[in-house]
């Protein structure tokens, strides 16, 4: 039996990453039905299913699922191997993919990356915005984005930024109305503001002061999985939010939005770049590590150590 194209295992993998063979295509430059025919020729050779295809969806096989498994670092490594080869004259080049929640898009990574394209020209960044943890080789992605909770263990991993916090916050008049919340279980009393995650979940807002630790699950008239409409209803008086800091600061600064319960919030450290630890990283990879360091470093806030924490429940 002859062995399978590399064009159309790569094919395969673009759409088990996608799980849409039209987004896969859309990847690849190619069209649907084009990486349709790439993916039967493929399974017609292996003589094995290694997609479930209806009309609205696709997913993985057992078969699939264990080519996929063994396939992405492979292809991550032939792509960095023709990275290198583009890196002749030192200038690093190629695709770099990245996968982070959107709080580290917006609050962290969107800052970074107009400077880092400036410096690397030659480099392409491709992000990915999504809460629910990956396997990011499997996914094809060069690295992560997480908090250290959410760490797996055997990554390499470095900070991004310094300490951030989460605040409770509320426009002045919704407080001339309520109240303002002196403890944090005053909050099941207002309205307020609660964020459901596409998985479903809705996280509980969560304090702590002087060794004592509260966990608050409030009610409100408004649950939502866009961040920006929870804030705008902060400012339009509906209710209290619990947010990152970063996403209010300014109503705070101009009045529009009052913090509260400030002293039950203490700062925790903010998310860190991970990668799969190996000798060689991707060009694209190993310039925007050092690039992360420098920026890191000249906050004042250097930190370069392995991360071995468990992953998230």
């Amino acid at each position: 039996m002859a062995s399978p194209s590399l064009d159309d295992l790569a094919a395969f993998a673009a759409v088990a990453r996608r799980r849409s063979f039209r987004a896969a295509a859309a990847e690849r430059g190619v069209s649907a039905s084009a990486l349709s025919q790439a993916v039967r020729d493929l399974e017609e050779q292996l003589g094995i299913r290694l997609l479930h295809r209806t009309t609205r969806s696709v997913a993985l096989t057992e078969a699939g699922t264990r080519l996929l498994t063994r396939l992405a670092p492979a292809l991550l490594e032939l792509g960095a191997a023709v990275d290198a080869v583009h890196m002749s004259d030192g200038v690093p080049a190629g695709l770099l993919r990245i996968n982070a929640p959107s709080p580290a898009v917006d609050l962290v990574l969107a800052p970074l990356i107009r400077t880092f394209l400036q410096k690397y020209p030659r480099i392409r960044v491709e992000v990915v915005a999504e809460s629910a943890l990956v396997d990011i080789v499997a996914e094809g992605f060069d690295a992560g984005v997480r908090w250290d909770e959410s760490l797996a263990r055997d990554v390499v991993a470095i900070p991004l930024c310094g300490p951030q916090r989460y605040v409770v916050v509320a426009a002045p008049e919704l407080i001339a109305r309520v109240g303002a919340p002196v403890h944090p279980q005053d909050l099941v009393q207002r309205p307020c503001l609660r964020l459901r995650f596409p998985s479903g979940r809705m996280p509980a807002w969560e304090f702590e002061r002087g060794g004592e630790q509260v966990v608050v699950d409030p009610e409100g008239p408004l649950v939502a999985s866009h961040g920006p409409m929870l804030v705008q209803a902060a400012l339009d008086g509906v209710g209290f939010i619990s947010t990152f800091e970063g996403y209010v600061e300014e109503y705070v600064a101009t009045g529009r939005l009052v913090r509260v319960l400030d002293d039950w919030l203490p700062p925790f450290p903010g998310p860190r770049l991970y990668y799969p630890s190996r000798r060689q990283l991707p060009p694209p990879l190993q310039a925007f590590v050092d690039f992360v360091k420098i920026q890191f470093r000249g906050s004042g806030r250097a930190d370069d150590r392995p991360t071995m924490s468990f992953p998230a429940t």
